[in-house]
């Protein structure tokens, strides 16, 4: 890889990091949980248009500094992620990213909180529905993002070495 395709890759991830912090500000109450979107549309992004790898960097940075500031999980990044590199299939990476938080991520949440945050979580299952209510809307509307931004030439300008095209179908 070429130093200016690792400079432009490691700009775009500090970007989507601040973009995925700053948007978890942004959320509203599902089911007595906060339902942020925001982070979900950055996994699906940068999936797209970094690739697994930096999109789980990028996930583990926002999530460490999410966390710090008691609002924060990643394993969305990695599922929609590989998800992309496998298919390059914008509605399988939406649905890699939903399952991935929503159903593993809810999954993860209840031995954290129990163990780790000394929380008394209703039960395995109970992070589940408020997760997947978050991320169906990140998904959502990074799908409509995604494409938009195909459409328009974004993508293929700002992926460093990829240049092949998004199929959306």
């Amino acid at each position: 890889m070429k130093q200016s395709d690792t400079v432009k890759k490691l700009a775009m991830a500090g970007v989507l990091t601040a973009v995925a912090v700053v948007g978890s500000l942004l959320s509203f109450p599902i089911f007595g949980s906060k339902c942020a979107p925001v982070q979900h549309m950055v996994n699906i992004l940068a999936a797209v248009v970094l690739g697994p790898g930096w999109g789980v960097g990028i996930a583990f940075c926002a999530s460490l500094i999410r966390n710090l500031l008691g609002l924060g999980s990643m394993i969305g990044a990695l599922c929609c992620g590989l998800a992309y590199m496998a298919f390059r299939k914008l509605w399988l990476t939406c649905i890699a990213e939903a399952s991935g938080t929503g159903i593993l991520g809810g999954l993860a949440a209840y031995p954290v909180a129990k163990l780790l945050m000394g929380l008394n979580p209703g039960g395995l299952f109970v992070y589940i529905v408020p997760f997947l209510v978050s991320t169906v809307v990140g998904s959502i509307l990074a799908y409509f993002l995604v494409g938009a931004l195909q459409k328009g030439g974004v993508i293929s300008q700002i992926r460093p070495e990829r240049t092949s095209v998004l199929k959306k179908s």
